[in-house]
């Protein structure tokens, strides 16, 4: 009987291993669980659902200048997530926490760095010192590799967006109200991609230092 069940269990491997869609199935099924055990728990943690003390909704400006952000591919360059490593945090600042990213969608944590951290950018630097860096980065940053945006202080951002996007946002659990939608189009009127991008810039991480 030993032998018989030995040669079953024997077969039943043998035949998975040699079945490659099975073992593809297999395979997928046991990360599929092992990845819901993981991050389902994630959503019902405070520490990664709640926003910390002082984070807030991005306003209507600073939104469409996190959407041009996104849209130059800023990202690939800078990561707005420091690690909790004393390198890390003696250079950036505290390290990043959940709770100041629950507005954020997506967010942009990561860890390339072609240029520095930004995550603790906002209130270190002037807004001019923004506009300057944008125009042409090495006017202040000699040794800077980064491209030049100056057409961005010659492009409007469209005031029709902006109530579209933020309900969007709201039905993603952003807490815009009725108010702050409706005057969007008004508070980024007139205002360009350079007003909009050094907005988002300035509230980068503000809210814990």
């Amino acid at each position: 009987m030993k032998d018989d069940n030995t040669s079953a269990a024997g077969f039943s491997h043998e035949k998975i291993e040699t079945n490659n869609f099975l073992m593809i199935i297999l395979i997928l099924l046991v990360i599929a669980v092992g990845g819901l055990v993981e991050i389902v728990p994630l959503f019902f943690q405070k520490s990664t659902t709640a926003p910390i003390e002082g984070v807030k909704p991005y306003g209507a400006l600073q939104l469409a200048g996190r959407d041009i952000y996104l849209r130059e591919g800023c990202y690939n360059c800078h990561s707005q997530m420091i690690r909790p490593f004393r390198a890390e945090t003696l250079r950036y600042g505290h390290y990043s926490v959940a709770g100041e990213f629950v507005y954020d969608h997506p967010f942009q944590w990561g860890s390339k760095r072609t240029g520095p951290d930004l995550q603790r950018v906002g209130g270190k630097y002037t807004d001019e010192w923004h506009r300057i860096h944008l125009n042409n980065p090495r006017d202040v940053v000699p040794e800077s590799n980064m491209p030049a945006y100056s057409w961005l202080e010659k492009a409007s951002v469209n005031p029709a967006d902006m109530a579209p996007r933020m309900k969007a946002l709201r039905t993603v659990g952003v807490p815009y109200s009725d108010a702050e939608i409706a005057e969007a189009a008004a508070v980024v009127k007139d205002k360009t991609e350079m007003d909009a991008l050094v907005a988002y810039l300035q509230v980068m991480g503000k809210a814990l230092k």
